[in-house]
């Protein structure tokens, strides 16, 4: 299991729609061990937030945070 996801979060985000930009979030930085508060830090949001993006009951909004999210996406997928 990847470290600091709970069983919980790992079954919403596999369970959630990966069409949604926080769930793809969500299944790259769980495969790629990167925190929920690493990621909060980077997009100036809430822990509770990411959580929300990865399990996708919330989504990031339009615009320049939909955007953060879709460059770290980018970043972090080399």
């Amino acid at each position: 299991m990847p470290v600091g996801y709970s069983v919980q979060t790992l079954k919403d985000n596999a369970a959630a729609d990966a069409g949604r930009l926080g769930v793809r979030l969500g299944r790259l930085c769980i495969d790629k061990n990167i925190s929920v508060a690493e990621v909060a830090e980077a997009m100036q949001v809430s822990r509770q937030t990411v959580y929300n993006w990865f399990r996708g009951t919330k989504s990031p909004c339009a615009g320049d945070r939909a955007e953060m999210v879709e460059a770290y996406i980018a970043r972090i997928s080399h």
